[in-house]
């Protein structure tokens, strides 16, 4: 298609001098697209305005797709219904929108063969004689373009086509922004599937394979008829199937909810207070930094390490008495978590095969916080689990 139409110059700065509906319009656009979630929805919205600023008879926003080869049509005004259709997606060369698009300039012509040809004849009779078509930009990059469609010949004045570029820019960094969001989602969705692969991986699966390594085992008692151990293997399944459904469980209940939203103290306080009612082991709870000023994933990180580590005591420590205590640190806050209990398997400390201590799922979530995890024996007994994490720039202790 062809991209030579004529450029409009003089239109590449914003306007100044606007009359007052034109600076009315305009500052609406630009508070529409910077506070609304419903970007196609503005867009639809604030299409009308634009079309009756210029004096056109219609108007179509189009966006380029993820690869750059398509234009898409995102909304439209006083188009036919079966030109929408038809032009709902162009390729990203095409006539006056690819120049636009491609040279980033405004483009005003009145040649419209290759709109009336994708049109597959819709276009006839609605009079349209030419048509502006305006860049969405943002630093540089096009993201798009809008046009206009006219069914007359003169054209609108420096003012107004100044405004015209201007709303082009805007609407370019809607669009920038909600490519950004839409990229951060994806990032963060990611982020979450491999967090929960993991989980089920180093606490789920470790469980089945054991279970799976005791079948065999259990079947050959039983055709010894050797019933001690027998029972003994199928007591050692059980309990582990047992131990997989608590996980799992945990895994659940972790994806379908979120710290306290009023921040981690406050967490902290109601897991203290869960783990008390639940286990019945005595808990001494000391917080020192009640005010905090973190980010919400650090808080979230951090207590699920607490909360990973109060569930390993209720589950097999055996302990009467426990102590959870979060107070500042010289490298920023360290959360400790301790118990008298039977103390540490050889292959505990190191998250190997059996341990019940999902060690690999804390470190990662230590690793993801700058900080350091360690589960040591007590000196007198037990385990001691210490999370040191520092404070980052700009947060830490709530003044």
């Amino acid at each position: 298609m062809r991209n030579d139409m004529p450029a409009i110059p003089g239109t590449k700065s914003p306007p100044t001098g606007l009359r007052a509906p034109h600076a009315r319009i305009l500052a609406e656009i630009t508070t529409g697209l910077t506070t609304g979630s419903d970007l196609d929805a503005l867009l639809q919205r604030f299409l009308e305005p634009i079309v009756q600023l210029a004096g056109a008879s219609a108007g179509a926003v189009r966006v380029l797709s993820e690869d750059g080869g398509q234009l898409l049509l995102v909304s439209s005004l006083g188009l036919p219904e079966g030109a929408r259709g038809s032009e709902r997606a162009v390729d990203s060369h095409c006539g006056h929108c690819g120049a636009a698009a491609d040279r980033q300039v405004l483009v005003w012509g009145s040649e419209l063969s290759p709109c009336l040809r994708h049109a597959d004849g819709q276009m006839s009779g609605t009079g349209f004689l030419r048509m502006l078509a305006v860049p969405l930009q943002h630093r540089g990059r096009t993201l798009g373009v809008y046009n206009l469609f006219f069914d007359d010949q003169d054209e609108p004045t420096g003012e107004i086509l100044g405004v015209l570029r201007s709303i082009g820019e805007l609407i370019g960094l809607a669009l920038n922004n909600a490519r950004l969001e839409a990229e951060n989602l994806r990032a963060r969705l990611i982020h979450e599937r491999q967090q929960m692969a993991a989980d089920i991986h180093d606490s789920i699966a470790q469980t089945l394979t054991f279970v799976k390594m005791r079948l065999p085992l259990l079947e050959d008692a039983m055709v010894e008829h050797d019933d001690p151990r027998a029972l003994k293997f199928l007591n050692d399944v059980r309990e582990a199937v047992g131990d997989a459904h608590l996980r799992l469980r945990e895994i659940v209940t972790e994806c379908r909810t979120r710290i306290d939203p009023r921040g981690l103290a406050q967490a902290l306080d109601g897991l203290a207070l869960r783990f008390r009612q639940r286990s019945g082991i005595e808990l001494a709870y000391t917080n020192s930094v009640a005010r905090l000023d973190l980010p919400a994933e650090v808080e979230t990180d951090v207590f699920h390490i607490a909360q990973e580590a109060l569930a390993n005591i209720e589950r097999h420590s055996g302990a009467r008495h426990s102590w959870l205590t979060f107070e500042t640190a010289p490298r920023g806050f360290e959360i400790r978590i301790e118990d008298d209990g039977v103390g540490l398997a050889a292959n505990d400390a190191s998250g190997g095969a059996g341990s019940h201590f999902g060690i690999g799922i804390m470190s990662e979530r230590a690793h993801r916080l700058g900080g350091e995890l360690t589960v040591t024996r007590r000196p007198t007994g037990g385990t001691l689990v210490r999370l040191e994490f520092p404070a980052l720039a700009g947060h830490g202790v709530a003044p």
